[in-house]
């Protein structure tokens, strides 16, 4: 099996492999690209998302300075909004369900590093996928770290720190999130 199948798989894969290092540069260049567009380019702009993303619903709107790995592992259901200069690192699956709001300079990070150091240093990674449900808000600076699973109507309060699963209707804040209240 090739390092990128084996991604793609959820398997531990080598990040300098050639094919790897190309689906990445693919996902940067049109990252680079979208950023380059005026705001007013609007079919352009979705074009190049629907060229990045995995799968997108109807309606998204992406602010600038976004960042990929991939983009294949990356699916958003209909009317995704996602403030300027968000990350998502998807070496496994990010998943968001539908009317997702994603405030300012957050960060998915589906990616996994081992934490034996030879290993970690040897050049492999796995991804652990993270799933967000429906009716979702996500204050500003918000990091959702890998296998995070967030339910549906939930607001995470900015600046938190998703390092597990969330249950449905609740806002969730700190670091790490906790439930504040039930909605």
């Amino acid at each position: 099996m090739t390092e990128l199948k084996k991604l793609k798989a959820g398997q531990q894969y080598r990040i300098a492999d050639p094919e790897v290092v190309a689906a990445h540069i693919r996902a940067v260049d049109l990252c680079d690209e979208y950023n380059a567009t005026k705001r007013t380019q609007t079919a352009r702009r979705e074009e190049i998302l629907r060229e990045l993303f995995g799968s997108l619903g109807a309606n998204p709107v992406v602010e600038k300075n976004m960042r990929v790995d991939y983009g294949f592992h990356l699916h958003a259901g209909d009317n995704f909004f996602a403030n300027y200069d968000c990350v998502f690192l998807d070496c496994a699956p990010i998943t968001f369900g539908d009317n997702v709001f994603i405030g300012p300079q957050c960060g998915f990070y589906a990616v996994n590093h081992p934490l034996d150091a030879a290993l970690r240093n040897s050049g492999v990674e796995t991804g652990i996928p993270i799933t967000v449900g429906n009716n979702v808000w996500f204050g500003g600076s918000v990091t959702v770290c890998p296998g995070a699973t967030i339910g549906d109507n939930v607001v995470i309060g900015a600046g938190s720190v998703v390092v597990g699963d969330i249950p449905s209707d609740c806002v969730a804040v700190g670091n790490p999130a906790r439930v504040a209240r039930r909605l």
